[in-house]
């Protein structure tokens, strides 16, 4: 009868970094899932915010200080983040139906995150519309 002494070491060296590579990856799809709700998040809140202002400056305005906001309150930290707002809708005459887009980009660190092939930063990008009453003063 041959002996099997040290299969158990072999199995657990093969094992055991396969198991933490697949907890690392769940690790990373995690924070990116939660990334993306937080990016689509901050865009709705923002594209929300344009929509109700009274002039397209302040509309511009509102949408990147209420993206801002969003961000910070889910704790998103970002390593860059810009906010574009097309509210190019309120030179539309009343009457017209129209709405305002805020694309918001976050670049999230992964690199804390050790799994080969997963980049270091992943940028994250979101878009959402609002309309404009069609009868408010423009």
């Amino acid at each position: 009868m041959r002996t099997e002494r040290g299969s158990a070491a072999i199995e657990t060296a093969i094992g055991v970094p396969a198991f933490l590579l697949f907890i690392a990856l769940i690790i990373g799809a995690g924070r990116v899932a939660i990334a993306r709700q937080s990016v689509e998040a901050a865009a709705a809140e923002a594209a929300r915010s344009a929509s109700i202002a009274r002039t397209q400056s302040t509309a511009d305005h509102d949408a990147a200080t209420s993206a801002a906001a969003t961000l910070a309150n889910q704790k998103l930290q970002c390593v860059t983040t810009q906010v574009v707002a097309d509210t190019s809708g309120f030179a539309k005459p009343v009457g017209t139906a129209t709405t305002v887009s805020v694309t918001v980009t976050c670049v999230v660190n992964l690199s804390d995150v050790a799994i080969p092939g997963l980049p270091g930063a992943l940028a994250i990008t979101e878009t959402m519309s609002s309309p404009l009453d069609t009868y408010r003063g423009r």
